[in-house]
């Protein structure tokens, strides 16, 4: 892994997820950068685990390092000049996914906490729900899915550029919340069709 604040808050999110015993979905994960404007970007998702391939409850997380990001941590690495401290955006996406009818967007609202985890000095807020329906090529509806968003940005101190240790206190409490919220999606009385590779009744 490289050197770097970024790949290390990477980490420390895997840490938490992975201590909060969820499990990965390995071919989903994403490093990717954009040429043209600079910015780096990380995807993961994870399930709740014995939940088959896709899991009926997932999480998929996004963190983006942007330019202007990686321009105030290099002034700070090269100068020790601490003008402004560099953001990570966070991306957060709760998903019910191979439902056999639409849910109510008010049952999947009520079982997730309206209070987020507070990440450095912020709390992530919620940007709203969406449903969406998978058709056959023949028109006929296969299955449904359901998601609800969080997002917000993670301010890095000079502090925690200095000890990168931090890193791992500040993610800690997110492993819990979204163990917590996947359990809870998990328990909606939802019916779903069975995984590929799993017979769920």
């Amino acid at each position: 892994m490289l050197d770097h604040v970024f790949t290390d808050a990477i980490g420390a999110l895997r840490d938490a997820l992975e201590s909060a015993l969820l499990e990965r979905q390995a071919l989903e994960e994403r490093f990717h950068a954009d040429m043209l404007l600079g910015d780096v970007t990380w995807e993961t998702s994870y399930g709740l685990p014995g939940e088959g391939s896709p899991p009926r409850a997932q999480v998929d997380l996004t963190l983006e390092w942007p330019t202007w990001a990686q321009t105030a941590y290099r002034t700070w690495y090269l100068d020790e000049e601490f003008t402004e401290g560099p953001r990570i955006e966070i991306e957060v996406v709760f998903r019910l996914q191979r439902l056999t009818a639409p849910p109510d967007p008010a049952l999947v609202l009520a079982v997730l906490p309206d209070a987020t985890p507070t990440i450095g000095n912020e709390a992530l807020e919620g940007s709203g729900i969406s449903i969406e329906t998978g058709y056959g090529s023949d028109l006929s509806v296969m299955n449904h899915a359901v998601e609800v968003s969080y997002h917000g940005s993670y301010e890095l101190s000079e502090a925690t550029l200095e000890d990168g240790s931090a890193l791992d206190q500040h993610f800690a409490a997110i492993g819990g919340w979204i163990t917590s919220g996947l359990v809870r999606l998990g328990d909606l009385p939802l019916t779903y069709e069975p995984a590929p590779d799993e017979n769920y009744e």
